[in-house]
């Protein structure tokens, strides 16, 4: 069984398992009263230009997670796309997610391949602790507009505090990827390669990056953090073997960048 589909199967127990959580109490009236936290920030970064890049811009993007209230969060990471828990008991952690994407424009580099839309991601993620300083994340998410694709993210993060309110963190990271997806980002048509000047590229699924993270979170006061982080992928597969990465591209993808976060806490 491919990567991709054993990950469409942990979603998949998750999202059957969501209606028996919810039919503990009376219903889904039931399952939505009680406390709830809804947190919001934003990440300032300089990241590269697209997927692939060597050159690099500044950018932004923003930080929200919605779940109902129990045990407090071990940790989190500014690599948790949105984010809402359908089941949350402090030691596992699973439920909805997504991604907001921005568009690509066909220019310098990439003039003469078509553009990406804008779009976003949905599916689903799961979160367990091995140990009281190690936490695992993953999750799938499909394509909505910017590709018809599948992307499986995994990631791993020990974490220590230095002090009361100052966390240390880093792990590794791995991503994958169907052919849907590199086709859009990283594959290159008959009539864009004479467009572009790339070599025709046509890539199928699989392994996208390996890499590692890691983080220094300060916690400002009870609902707000901020955090100074920075991230290293390795393309490998289908994307580093684009006519796009190799021939205008870098295989090794830097990112830093700062976040700040504030956990609204409510009741329904």
């Amino acid at each position: 069984m491919s990567p991709v589909r054993k990950m469409s199967a942990v979603v998949a127990a998750i999202m059957l398992g969501a209606p028996t959580v919810a039919n503990a109490g009376e219903g889904t009236s039931g399952w939505l009263s009680g406390d709830w936290y809804l947190t919001l920030g934003a990440t300032g970064m300089v990241a590269p230009k697209f997927e692939g890049s060597n050159s690099y811009l500044l950018s932004a993007s923003p930080i929200i997670s919605l779940g109902k209230a129990g045990p407090a969060a071990r940790f989190t990471s500014r690599n948790d796309n949105i984010s809402l828990a359908l089941v949350d008991d402090g030691g596992v952690r699973a439920g909805l997610t997504g991604k907001f994407l921005f568009s690509r424009d066909s220019k310098d580099e990439l003039k003469g391949l078509g553009p990406v839309r804008w779009g976003g991601e949905v599916g689903g993620f799961f979160e367990f602790y091995p140990t009281d300083w190690l936490r695992a994340r993953a999750e799938l998410r499909h394509g909505i507009r910017a590709h018809n694709g599948f992307v499986a993210d995994i990631a791993a993060d020990a974490f220590y505090d230095i002090t009361p309110t100052v966390r240390i963190s880093g792990g590794p990271r791995v991503s994958f990827a169907s052919s849907s997806y590199f086709d859009s980002y990283y594959g290159v048509n008959a009539k864009e390669a004479v467009a572009s000047g790339l070599s025709e590229y046509h890539p199928g699924g699989g392994l996208k990056s390996t890499g590692l993270g890691g983080a220094i979170t300060w916690k400002v006061t009870d609902p707000m953090t901020a955090s100074l982080f920075g991230e290293y992928a390795r393309l490998i597969g289908p994307a580093a073997d684009s006519s796009l990465v190799k021939e205008r591209g870098d295989r090794n993808q830097f990112t830093v960048g700062v976040s700040t976060t504030y956990r609204f806490d409510f009741a329904m």
